[in-house]
């Protein structure tokens, strides 16, 4: 199965899952590093960013200006010897698509989509590991409902948002092989967020897997979570990723090595400055107050190095998805990796 052949199945969770995070299409801007630019995600590489001292131009994938509007915030590019230019995407798939294209240098989303594009060939390497507590994924049922547990949702049908092969996908196959029960002994139905919403609202959705900002919003509006993330039920990882060539490349290579350094420092910049990251979310993606802090709260935390640890639990995704075939082929995760460039 090639990756332009798997994408046009995945584009539709992708974009969905963005959704709660975008607020908007992402847009051209500035960035704080040295000679830097942004473009819109059209699968073309942004033009016109100057190299910094050193020559050379790293160009960064992004995702509806996530991370541009951190690095951006925090400065953590400021005075960065090579130059920044931003491609952004306005979710994983077509990322991973410019990344196939030789498009862009480095790529950024989590475990799951990095995984559906290594399995489709895609010639990228994790180069870092981001981190969070798994809690923004979760299951959540009506307030009165029979459900109390993850082992009753046994002959139950159970909502999934936003398609196959999303994280609350895997929550959920997760979290019912730790109950004791099967992937079969529930009833998936896939809806997108939005409409699983309104259905939940109205009383139409007993239980709903589902992440981010909609599960805030689903409890807000007398929901129940049962399970979350947390604890091991998802893996709680993403990645930062770089393209084989700009790994071969003997000038990108050290760029690429401080630009995550630099990713790092802004990472632990948002967490000692949570309300001034929020209020950048807010300008830059036009979040209201409240959804920027509940985006705080829920975002990646630190950048990691890719440990024997970090690998063990990703492969247990790709392994437990690969189980339900929903990840076909499966994924080597160790044998995917560059550990050199983030050792930290």
């Amino acid at each position: 199965m090639t990756y332009r052949t798997a994408v046009r199945v995945r584009t539709a969770a992708a974009l969905l899952a963005l959704s709660a995070l975008a607020f908007g299409a992402a847009g051209c801007g500035t960035s704080g590093g040295t000679g830097s630019g942004s473009e819109s995600g059209s699968g073309a590489a942004p033009a016109g960013a100057a190299a910094g001292s050193s020559g050379v131009t790293l160009t960064l994938g992004d995702q509806a200006k996530n991370l541009q509007t951190l690095v951006n915030a925090s400065g953590a590019f400021k005075g960065a010897s090579y130059g920044v230019k931003w491609a952004e995407f306005e979710g994983a798939a077509p990322l991973f698509q410019a990344a196939q294209a030789g498009a862009v240098d480095t790529t950024y989303a989590a475990d799951l989509p990095t995984l559906q594009a290594l399995s489709g060939g895609v010639p990228v390497k994790a180069v870092a590991g981001l981190r969070n507590d798994g809690t923004a994924v979760g299951i959540v049922v009506r307030k009165d409902s029979k459900i109390k547990k993850v082992a009753d949702l046994k002959g139950q049908t159970v909502v999934v948002s936003s398609a196959k092969g999303s994280i609350s996908e895997y929550l959920l196959a997760n979290a019912l092989q730790q109950a004791g029960l099967s992937y079969s002994d529930v009833k998936v139905k896939y809806l997108l967020p939005t409409d699983a919403q309104a259905a939940f609202s109205a009383g139409r959705i007993d239980a709903w897997a589902i992440f981010g900002v909609y599960k805030a919003v689903a409890t807000q509006q007398g929901g129940r979570e049962i399970v979350n993330g947390a604890d091991g039920r998802v893996s709680g990882y993403g990645f930062i990723g770089a393209s084989d060539k700009a790994l071969a490349d003997s000038a990108k290579k050290p760029a690429l090595r401080d630009a995550l350094r630099r990713i790092g420092t802004a990472l632990e910049w948002a967490r000692s400055h949570p309300a001034e990251y929020a209020a950048a979310i807010s300008k830059n993606n036009g979040a209201s107050a409240e959804v920027a802090k509940t985006i705080v709260s829920q975002s990646y935390g630190r950048l990691v190095p890719i440990t024997p640890e970090v690998t063990k639990a990703v492969q247990q995704v790709a392994d437990t998805m690969h189980a339900i075939k929903v990840l076909d082929p499966n994924v080597t995760v160790a044998d995917s990796v560059d550990t050199s460039l983030y050792t930290k």
